[in-house]
């Protein structure tokens, strides 16, 4: 029973950190992009700008909230709400000392949880009643499904690897040796796909402003338009930490570890000041054509090679 209340309480903690997290990360986000683009970042609010995305939230909570008059409003209330949820809810197989749930299948919870998160997308575009953004919507989920599926046999590649798909398992695994060595390849191929997972340049095609304005949430406005940002910012924490779970060593209780975690969201960033947005039959072309046959190589020479071993 008091396992079960510190693992609740662990937790409540953990999702309160992600979200002062987020906040920050979009603050870095907008210093850097400042920086790349030869000006200045927010440097007005308070001591060098630093409580700007608090100032932010508060401004976006309190003002109007508009919908569409021809909206399926309740479906188009819940997509926003529901999308930030399900990118809290993986943050459950974040490995802390004590556990509310025993996570030895936390990598299938994960897998679930992503594949979850296509249905807001979809259904936010849906909702909403409008031309653009039921395009961006199925752009968007047209996406996520490509890249889930190289996502998913990378991943299952280092499953095989560590026998087990319990994340501590990839800590013990790499005691001396990173993951990230073994196969740079496949680590480039991870990273590419996290940046198509998360919406981001130069994979951001449900926000092309050209022909979508603002992809799916084009309808959204202020507390919707916030939560839809949030879901995705925690996201891009999700996913640098994973990363660093998987393939940079993994040990959660080391200063090295946050290090790493914010240098790869520091990479998301530099990527989205550094490259143009892809045209969109180049990234199905990459995804089909490039990333599933090399993933779907390595999962099977990982496959000869654990037989041999075993």
């Amino acid at each position: 029973m008091i396992n079960c209340i510190l693992g609740l309480v662990g937790y409540l903690v953990l999702i309160i950190f992600v979200l002062v997290g987020v906040a920050f990360l979009t603050l870095l986000e907008r210093k850097v992009l400042g920086y790349i683009q030869v000006r200045k970042g927010p440097n007005k609010v308070g001591f060098v700008g630093f409580p700007q995305p608090f100032a932010d939230a508060i401004k976006l909570f309190c003002s109007e909230q508009t919908y569409p008059v021809v909206s399926n409003y309740l479906m188009y209330l819940f997509c926003p709400v529901v999308s930030l949820f399900l990118s809290l809810l993986v943050w459950l197989i974040y490995p802390l000392l004590f556990e509310l749930v025993s996570f030895d299948l936390a990598l299938l919870f994960f897998f679930c949880c992503t594949g979850m998160g296509v249905y807001p997308m979809m259904l936010a575009g849906w909702s909403s009643n409008s031309n653009y953004a039921l395009l961006g919507g199925l752009r968007s989920v047209a996406q996520t499904i490509s890249y889930e599926v190289s996502l998913a046999l990378i991943l299952l590649s280092y499953i095989l690897l560590v026998g087990g798909f319990g994340i501590n398992l990839f800590y013990v695994n790499q005691l001396y040796v990173w993951f990230f060595f073994l196969s740079i390849p496949l680590f480039i191929c991870w990273f590419s796909s996290c940046l198509a997972e998360t919406n981001r340049t130069p994979f951001d095609f449900s926000e092309g402003e050209s022909e979508l304005v603002s992809g799916f949430n084009v309808e959204y406005s202020s507390g919707g338009f916030a939560l839809i940002f949030m879901a995705e910012y925690s996201s891009i924490l999700f996913m640098s930490m994973l990363t660093v779970l998987v393939f940079l060593g993994g040990e959660v209780f080391s200063v090295l570890f946050y290090f790493m975690l914010v240098f790869l969201s520091f990479i998301f960033v530099w990527v989205r000041g550094t490259l143009p947005r892809f045209r969109y039959d180049k990234l199905m072309y990459l995804a089909w054509s490039s990333y599933l046959p090399l993933s779907l190589n390595y999962f099977i020479f990982f496959c000869c090679f654990v037989y041999m071993i075993n």
